[in-house]
C-alpha cells in the first residue's frame, strides 16, 4: 500500500486545490465547534429552569399545606 501523497507538503497542498479543501474542513469544525457550544448552553438554561420550577412546585404545595387556622394563629405570634 502507498501514501496518497509523497510528502506533507503535497498533503497539505492537495493537488492545487488546498484552499477549497481546508476550508471546507474549517467551516466544517467552526461549525460542530458552534452546534456543541450552543448544546451546553440549552442544557445549562434547561436544566436552571427546571429546577426553578421545581422550586416554586414545592413553594407552591408549601403554601398550600398551612391551613387557615395557623396561618391566623402565626399572624397573631408575631404581632
Amino acid at each position: 500500500m502507498s501514501p496518497a501523497f509523497p510528502s506533507w507538503a503535497a498533503f497539505f497542498a492537495m493537488g492545487g486545490y488546498a484552499f477549497y479543501v481546508w476550508l471546507s474542513v474549517a467551516v466544517t469544525l467552526l461549525s460542530l465547534a458552534g452546534l456543541l457550544l450552543h448544546t451546553r448552553l440549552q442544557r445549562r438554561r434547561l436544566i436552571a429552569a427546571v429546577q426553578r420550577r421545581e422550586a416554586r412546585d414545592v413553594r407552591i404545595r408549601a403554601s398550600k399545606s398551612v391551613t387557615p387556622a395557623a396561618a391566623a394563629s402565626a399572624q397573631e405570634n408575631s404581632l
